[in-house]
């Protein structure tokens, strides 16, 4: 439920929401779905959180996080922490959790809806917070996949669950070869 007076803000887990879309088939469409929410209130701001590749010379993700700069989305990167794991292949950490929950705390006193793209269920007490004072909190994400990609508690929590797959429609597009949206690299965004 949103109200056309509304202040909303939205904050995107960047490595979450890419890795729901993946396990329901779709790319999503920035641009597409920046409009659905100037369409469902007053758009404040849209962050994107996301860890780079620092020392790579070619990042993948590079050019999405180039493009959603230029057009209008707040980006919030680090580097990202390269290792290997036990079974010997190469992971990436990037964990953006604490800087998504600082900049909602402080953006709090000035919205009236928060649009949280994530499902992880370590939010789950940023969105008791944000209630707390007074914001509405959606949350996007899916229990469509195999497993869900929401965790209980946090869907629990929000003041509305909105499964990513009805927002196919709206803002997706079909999934392109893995050129430049290679989020699934980064480990950190769980349930």
């Amino acid at each position: 439920m949103f109200y056309k007076d509304e202040r909303l803000a939205l904050f995107i887990d960047g490595s979450n929401l890419y890795a729901a879309a993946k396990a329901l088939g779709f790319d999503i469409d920035y641009k597409l779905l920046r409009q659905e929410f100037e369409r469902r209130g007053k758009l404040l701001r849209a962050f994107y959180y996301t860890a780079l590749l620092e020392n790579d010379e070619y990042s993948p993700i590079r050019p999405l996080v180039d493009w959603l700069h230029y057009n209008g989305f707040c980006m919030v990167t680090k580097p990202a922490k390269e290792y290997t794991d036990s079974q010997g292949r190469r992971k990436v950490k990037g964990n953006m959790d604490i800087e998504l929950t600082v900049d909602a705390m402080e953006l709090a006193p000035r919205v009236d809806h928060i649009v949280l793209f994530s499902g992880d269920g370590d939010f789950r007490p940023l969105v008791e917070s944000l209630q707390r004072q007074g914001v509405r909190v959606s949350v996007v994400s899916t229990i469509r996949s195999q497993p869900p990609m929401i965790a209980d508690e946090l869907r629990r929590q929000a003041d509305n669950f909105i499964e990513l797959d009805a927002l196919r429609e709206v803002i997706g597009r079909p999934p392109r070869e893995p050129r430049f949206e290679r989020e699934e690299e980064t480990v950190g965004g769980g349930r």
